[in-house]
């Protein structure tokens, strides 16, 4: 299980170190029910592209989630529309998932488990 998100540290005005607190205790979330997952966090530059790639090819994965910090930002939409088709392109084998919030990852990597 693979949840791409948009970093923390790249928001401006927000605590990145608690948001990615947060985005870690959720990772910890599916150790604890049996799932092994990893995160791929990236910004909107010329890094995303080979970061994604390099995350979607480092294993076979059941299920990318993709998180609300790059969906639901409207500046955002090219990059949402980046992921989807690299998801697609490079691990074609994978359910593709949205969580509601960075705390829901697990449920939403679940209806696709």
């Amino acid at each position: 299980m693979l949840v791409v998100g948009y970093d923390p540290e790249a928001i401006p005005g927000v605590d990145g170190n608690a948001l990615r607190a947060s985005l870690d205790v959720e990772l910890a979330r599916f150790g604890e029910n049996g799932i092994d997952a990893a995160m791929a966090l990236i910004v909107f530059d010329e890094t995303a592209e080979p970061a994604l790639v390099a995350s979607l090819t480092d294993r076979p994965w059941d299920v990318v989630v993709v998180g609300g910090g790059i969906r639901k930002t409207e500046q955002l939409l090219p990059l949402f529309e980046q992921v989807v088709n690299l998801i697609r392109r490079h691990a074609p084998q994978a359910a593709i998932a949205f969580n509601t919030s960075g705390g829901t990852s697990l449920e939403a990597a679940r209806r696709w488990l």
